[in-house]
């Protein structure tokens, strides 16, 4: 008896198979982009897929990876140059005295509320790489064009502006993240080009310096700022669009064969690659979802307090503990709220204590970053993934406007309103965690009884929430799906 021509045979069965349950879907619609590959995957073996995988996850973490970090560094820098610029001559020369340079740096974040949710619907549409890259050579000319600004009018105009083009790089690298890394995998990655922004402060302040201090110019010392971080961006955009795919299937330093493995690694994410068809209907399923509107709770109390990070040590936790992503962000917002409480009661004459419970405060990018996986992981339905995604950001810009006016000058040193307000947003952080929590882990459990007393296996569970993701079905949808908590 032949078995392995046997073998061979039932994988030829097993991806036509697939491909027939592919193709019923309604003529018209667009494919998803990864769904060939998935088909010609189908016909490897479980031990071919397992020792492939490994060397396209090496090639994925040494391709990927390094442009998604220095691009964030680089991004980051911008957000931290009007505040290198303010420091030498940019107020008195633009006329920003008073309140109207907090509106220079408030209305960066009307104009990234304004475009948050269309940019996460191009970022669906467009080719996530060719956008992500357009976006950031618009943004490195806006941020060279701060050299021409005579006034505040033009100032502002350049930093809504530049809002705007900023709403969709965040967003983008979460797209380009879950398309090319399971979601056990996510976590950690996520958390390593998050915490590029501790890097680009350390980079900006040397930049800062150095470029205040150099006078043989004839630009001043706030413009030279403005000139090479926006260099800097638009040779960063430049590599960008050269070296970043827009998906698996068109990266070209994967071979044919490791881009159907690198589908095949992606596809248990249940979430499909990518379609461009955007669906009304996901839209709006998405302003119901308990855990959308529980993790854009999040993202409005992330942008209220809006810190720096310890993300990567939350990364691994999240990555090698399972179902533990809600928990880890419960906790690690319970770690500041704890330090603020020290904050609000502890007399002035305890100095160390009252830096201790500061330092405390440094860890809120863990939240930001277990929230976007959140989404990333658990939201279905590409349109919907990308309405979620924009509700997400543009709350996390309103709170970023909010959380600069609950502090007042009356209260100093103490700032009672201003403490009160982030208590309750820590607080507000806690609860919803273990609601999505509770939420995702409920329905797993209702979805397993029903499948249990359907006699369905485990196995066909999971091969029939990989279709259901390359139909572009959402996760209420696909009773197949399960959450990752």
């Amino acid at each position: 008896m032949d078995l392995k021509g046997s073998d061979a045979e039932s994988k030829v069965d097993k991806a036509h198979n697939v491909e027939k349950d592919l193709d019923h879907v309604a003529l018209g619609e667009v494919h998803d982009i990864g769904a060939n590959l998935y088909v010609e995957a189908e016909q490897l073996s479980s031990e071919e897929l397992e020792r492939e995988g490994a060397k396209v996850l090496h090639l994925l973490d040494w391709r990927i990876m390094p442009i998604l970090y220095v691009t964030y560094v680089i991004q980051f820098l911008d957000k931290l140059s009007l505040n290198y610029a303010s420091a030498y001559s940019l107020i008195p020369d633009l006329g920003l005295e008073g309140q109207r340079y907090s509106w220079v740096a408030a209305i960066f974040n009307f104009g990234y509320l304004f475009w948050a949710i269309p940019a996460n619907l191009l970022i669906q549409k467009l080719p996530v790489a060719k956008y992500m890259g357009g976006m950031l050579l618009t943004w490195s000319i806006l941020v060279i064009a701060h050299i021409g600004a005579k006034n505040y009018a033009g100032i502002l105009v350049l930093r809504f502006l530049l809002g705007m083009a900023e709403a969709g790089v965040s967003p983008c690298m979460m797209v380009i993240t879950s398309m090319f890394y399971k979601r056990s995998e996510q976590p950690l990655r996520m958390a390593i080009w998050l915490s590029a922004n501790g890097m680009a402060t350390m980079v900006g302040a040397l930049l800062g310096f150095g470029l205040g201090h150099s006078h043989n110019t004839n630009l001043h010392s706030w413009q030279l700022i403005f000139l090479t971080i926006g260099l800097l961006n638009f040779v960063c955009g430049c590599v960008f669009l050269a070296l970043m795919p827009d998906s698996p299937s068109s990266a070209r330093f994967l071979t044919h064969r490791q881009k159907v493995v690198a589908v095949r690694r992606v596809a248990e994410n249940m979430i499909g690659v990518k379609t461009k068809q955007i669906k009304l209907g996901q839209g709006i399923e998405a302003l119901y979802d308990v855990k959308v509107l529980c993790c854009g709770g999040i993202g409005i109390a992330c942008g209220v307090i809006n810190g720096a990070a310890i993300v990567p040590i939350c990364g691994i936790i999240a990555t090698y503990v399972p179902n533990s992503r809600c928990l880890v962000l419960a906790v690690v917002s319970l770690i500041p709220f704890g330090g603020l409480l020290g904050i609000r009661f502890t007399s002035l004459d305890h100095r160390w204590t009252l830096v201790g419970c500061t330092w405390l405060q440094y860890i809120i990018g863990a939240p930001v970053i277990v929230s976007w996986n959140i989404l990333s992981t658990n939201v279905a339905g590409h349109t919907k993934r990308a309405v979620a995604n924009g509700i997400w950001f543009t709350l996390y810009a309103a709170g970023n406007v909010a959380g600069a006016n609950i502090f007042f000058a009356r209260e100093a040193p103490r700032y009672y309103s201003g403490l009160t307000g982030l208590l309750v947003c820590y607080a507000g952080m806690i609860i919803l965690a273990l609601m999505v929590y509770g939420a995702m882990r409920w329905e797993n459990a209702r979805r397993d009884k029903r499948l249990l007393a359907e006699n369905i296996g485990t196995e066909d569970v999971a091969s029939k929430a990989i279709l259901d993701g390359f139909k572009d079905m959402t996760d209420m949808e696909s009773k197949h799906f399960r959450y990752a908590l």
